[in-house]
C-alpha cells in the first residue's frame, strides 16, 4: 500500500473543497478547509476525486492544482515560522576520570 505523504493529501483536499482562489483565503480559512475535506470524503477518496477532476476538465484542473499547492505551502508554512526544527543538546559534565598510572 503507498504511502500518504502529508502535504500532497493536503493540497488535494483543497484541491476538492468549496474554497475558491477568488475568495482570497486566509491561511486559518485554507487549514479549516483541508480539514473539513478530509472528514468529509476521506484522505483516498480526495485522491479519486482530484483523478476525476483531471479526467473531466483537464484545462481547469491544473490551475486549481497550483493554487490549492501554493495555498497549502502559505498556509502551513506561516503557522510553523519562528519553530527550529534543530534539537537542543544539553551538554552535561561527565565527571573527569582520575589519571592512570603506570604499572
Amino acid at each position: 500500500m503507498p504511502r500518504l505523504d502529508i502535504t500532497t493529501t493536503r493540497c488535494e483536499a483543497l484541491f476538492v473543497s468549496d474554497l475558491q482562489d477568488s475568495q482570497r483565503p486566509s491561511a486559518e480559512q485554507v487549514r479549516a478547509a483541508v480539514v473539513k475535506s478530509v472528514r468529509a470524503h476521506g484522505a483516498r477518496n480526495c485522491v479519486a476525486m482530484v483523478a476525476q477532476e483531471f479526467g473531466d476538465h483537464p484545462d481547469i484542473a491544473v490551475a486549481r492544482m497550483r493554487w490549492a499547492r501554493a495555498a497549502v505551502a502559505a498556509a502551513y508554512t506561516a503557522r510553523v515560522t519562528g519553530w527550529s526544527t534543530r534539537t537542543t543538546i544539553c551538554h552535561l559534565a561527565a565527571p573527569a576520570l582520575p589519571p592512570a598510572k603506570a604499572a
